[in-house]
């Protein structure tokens, strides 16, 4: 993927995330994305930046989904941990 359609998938996981939280999910759920400290509007952020914080949030997307409406397979929302965590070893 391109960097400027990482920034787009970016977004749209947090018009996802926003729509989570004013349906009544906690915040706790997205507290590892709120610690990266980055956000779709940081385009100055590397692009590997950027697809580690798609995978966090995936991942907390899907367990949400997972442990409160049962929507997605737990199998899923651990998967996509891995990957978060993958990915965070070529950030760093």
């Amino acid at each position: 993927m391109y960097k400027d359609e990482l920034l787009h998938l970016h977004q749209l996981l947090i018009y996802l995330i926003k729509f989570l939280l004013d349906n009544g999910v906690s915040k706790k759920f997205f507290q590892e994305y709120n610690d990266l400290g980055i956000s779709p509007h940081h385009i100055h952020k590397t692009k590997a930046e950027h697809k580690h914080a798609i995978f966090v949030l995936s991942h907390s997307i899907s367990t949400v989904l997972a442990e409160n409406n049962e929507i997605v397979p737990q199998s899923v929302a651990k998967r996509l941990g891995e990957l978060a965590e993958r990915c965070n070893t070529e950030v760093e």
